[in-house]
């Protein structure tokens, strides 16, 4: 099989579904303080913003601009760990929960939309190579690190 065409007949298609505004509604659900807000509703308890920032993969200093975001909407608070001052612990309000919850069911609404125009085969096809796609990914990261240079 040659992979090179293969490839870009599938580079051809991501650009389409580039141009179609996928990836732009895909990102925007998934940066800023939608992201983190999310990160935080599902955590049991109290978070650190640098909990926060590992597992969303970011700089603090990006995580630090979305709380300040979410806590001027009253969507979270902050405030000093009493057992080591020098930690902030992250909640989420009442407004926070709402807001996520209701954000993640527009999303999961949406995405089971374009999961259904697929079709039952299609649908379960890309949910299976997606995930394989994000096992393989970290092992090809060093050929993917070294074409973005």
């Amino acid at each position: 099989m040659d992979y090179t065409e293969l490839a870009d007949e599938l580079l051809q298609k991501m650009r389409a579904l580039h141009r179609a505004g996928l990836q732009q509604i895909i990102d925007s659900n998934l940066q800023g303080k939608p992201i983190a807000l999310q990160c935080i509703a599902h955590h049991e308890a109290n978070i650190l913003p640098g909990d926060i920032a590992n597992k969303l993969g970011v700089s603090s200093a990006r995580v630090a601009a979305a709380l300040n975001k979410l806590e001027d909407d009253g969507l979270i608070t902050r405030q000093i760990d009493e057992n080591d001052r020098r930690k902030i612990l992250v909640s989420i309000t009442k407004k926070g929960k709402d807001l996520a919850e209701k954000h993640q069911q527009a999303v999961t609404s949406a995405v089971s939309e374009m999961l259904q125009l697929l079709g039952e085969y299609d649908a379960k096809e890309y949910v299976r190579i997606t995930g394989k796609l994000a096992d393989i990914i970290p092992t090809a990261q060093r050929a993917i690190n070294s074409v973005a240079k």
